[in-house]
């Protein structure tokens, strides 16, 4: 297999067009850090930062994951189980994202530097949850609050209120679309002696688990409007992000595990898109007042 055949297959294992659940939510974060615009160059170094410790984190979760994989049918045509790529193969391009997280880290400013192995230990600790804790979602969701609180901390060099409201809004929306997917190897996980929430809860708890879990999320926007004061774009965005939520769950009402991809893959895109689209907008509105 040629190396451009092997990047191809890479990036389809990691799932790299799904970068758009997070990277909105890091440039969100950005723009607030920033009351406007964050400069080209801290968007360009806030964007290879994301992508490398996406990479690395989905990378890493193939790999450790390999074995368990290859055994759920769901999943057992992956790359690694399937033979398109050796272990080795995918670590070094682990490796090589880890370098770009960290000297992207490097350019920003030194707290993003330092803070760079809380994040890869966040990273790696999620790939063996599953294993001892049904807390795996929530580990997850916080991987992915550090995109909004990382972009914060690259343009403020701190770690403020504002930052974490959004990160935890992030971590229950995140957690909370997880126990959904999740849904889907709930008996595998059951008979692999896997934890997560569908295992130990069921299909009704997990249902009523992820609603309550995106209700923290909303209620965490609506904490960020008012802290900063936000304008009518954002509340907007606000607004269709939690009707986006209750769409979604409408879509899975009684456990209609066929609209998943839908309800996953489409709603969740957009709601970052949008959150982010309204406060770009918001920001941009307040700069011309």
């Amino acid at each position: 297999m040629t190396m451009y055949a092997r990047i191809k297959v890479f990036l389809e294992m990691i799932k790299f067009s799904h970068t758009i659940f997070a990277l909105p939510f890091a440039f969100t974060g950005a723009l607030l850090a920033a009351k406007g615009l964050p400069t080209l160059a801290q968007a360009g170094w806030i964007v290879l930062a994301m992508v490398g410790a996406r990479t690395a984190a989905m990378g890493l979760n193939r790999v450790i994951d390999a074995d368990i994989d290859g055994r759920n049918p769901r999943t057992a045509g992956r790359a690694i189980p399937a033979g398109l790529l050796g272990r080795g193969s995918v670590i070094v391009f682990i490796v090589l994202s880890v370098l770009l997280m960290l000297f992207a880290a490097r350019m920003l400013n030194p707290l993003c530097l330092y803070l760079s192995p809380v994040a890869l230990g966040f990273i790696l600790l999620y790939s063996y949850c599953k294993r001892f804790t049904a807390l795996a979602h929530v580990v997850l969701g916080i991987c992915l609050a550090g995109a909004p609180l990382g972009a914060w901390i690259a343009i403020r060099g701190s770690a403020d209120l504002p930052a974490f409201l959004l990160a935890f809004a992030v971590l229950f929306w995140v957690a909370g679309f997880d126990i959904l997917y999740a849904l889907q190897d709930m008996e595998f996980d059951r008979q692999s002696g896997l934890h997560s929430i569908p295992a130990k809860l069921g299909l009704n708890g997990s249902l009523w688990t992820s609603r309550i879990f995106h209700l923290v999320s909303c209620l965490f926007l609506l904490a960020l409007h008012l802290y900063l004061g936000l304008g009518a774009f954002f509340l907007a965005g606000l607004v269709a992000t939690c009707g986006m939520l209750l769409y979604e769950h409408h879509l899975l009402r009684g456990g209609n595990l066929d609209a998943l991809d839908a309800a996953f893959f489409n709603m969740n895109g957009y709601i970052s898109v949008t959150l982010f689209l309204a406060t770009l907008l918001d920001t941009l509105s307040a700069g011309a007042v």
